[in-house]
């Protein structure tokens, strides 16, 4: 938790993009200190780059799309889910195109990937985002917030009119070990009749069951049925996750989320930035970092 860290050596993932259904692939190379998570286009002149940064989202409709003046990047929050899960804050991401591989829909080559890649700590100290006071932020029916916490905890709760899913809910701290059981094989679900009126659009191309848990009116399409239960609500923490890394630093706190997608999650991270009275940055090279925030809030707890 001290240090930050990097991958050892370059690792390659290879798929087709969502949308384009053409050959999509990403190259985990080591990037130093202090550097953030960069991503570049190979495949246009003098290798552009965006930063994994709120302040580069593009989009948020069906996914969380990076965007610049030279290029744009689809799709980024199962990738960064496992980047931030792994605790990798330093790392250059180099495409051939567009999106980046869906994979299997969930962030599991990713984070396979990244572990194959070997991590590594390295001689600098890791800030975090440490909440001291909560911070609410409404749409809606929709809401999201985070209180103090020691630790990284994420509650998600979902609610759709369908059958196979309902209300679900999922609590969980956020560990390497706890993702990669709990939220690393989650895939992304979406309804038959939305992917027909987006594929009629040029969209979702590449979308199929072997990619997508897919339903229909009745249940799930998908031969294999689900991965967990509640498979569904697993998906949208991951998701979570991956558009928090956009907040720039990795956070000690307790995020609560009620029907949160995409938007909802950018506008959060947002407004989280703007609330400087409610947290602070800070590394942890000593305990008593923490104890400064937390003791005025938990008078008892000390952390060692």
């Amino acid at each position: 938790m001290l240090y930050q860290k990097t991958i050892s050596h370059a690792v390659e993932v290879k798929g087709i993009g969502l949308h384009t259904g053409a050959p999509s692939s990403i190259t985990f190379k080591p990037a130093p200190p202090d550097a953030g998570v960069y991503f570049f286009r190979q495949d246009i002149s003098g290798l552009p780059s965006l930063k994994a940064s709120s302040r580069n989202v593009k989009a948020t409709q069906m996914a969380t799309v990076l965007g610049g003046e030279l290029f744009a990047i689809s799709t980024v929050e199962h990738c960064m889910s496992a980047v931030s899960a792994l605790q990798i804050d330093n790392l250059h991401i180099e495409m051939t195109g567009p999106e980046i591989p869906i994979g299997d829909g969930s962030a599991n080559p990713f984070f396979e990937g990244l572990k194959k890649a070997t991590i590594i700590e390295q001689n600098a100290l890791r800030r975090y985002f440490v909440v001291k006071r909560p911070i609410y932020f409404s749409q809606g029916d929709k809401h999201a917030y985070i209180v103090p916490h020691y630790g990284f905890k994420v509650s998600c709760t979902i609610e759709f009119p369908h059958p196979s899913i309902g209300k679900q809910k999922i609590e969980l701290e956020i560990t390497q070990d706890n993702f990669e059981k709990e939220l690393s094989q989650a895939r992304t679900f979406g309804f038959l009749k939305d992917v027909k009126a987006l594929q009629a659009k040029g969209l979702a191309l590449g979308g199929s069951l072997e990619n997508a848990v897919v339903l229909n009116d009745e249940g799930v399409l998908n031969p294999e049925g689900l991965r967990f239960e509640d498979e569904f609500v697993r998906h949208k923490a991951m998701d979570a996750v991956g558009d928090l890394t956009m907040l720039g630093y990795p956070i000690i706190g307790h995020v609560v989320l009620h029907k949160a997608g995409h938007d909802l999650m950018h506008r959060f991270v947002e407004h989280l930035i703007g609330q400087t009275d409610c947290y602070d940055i800070m590394d942890l090279e000593s305990p008593l970092n923490l104890n400064q925030v937390f003791s005025p809030l938990y008078p008892k707890a000390k952390l060692s």
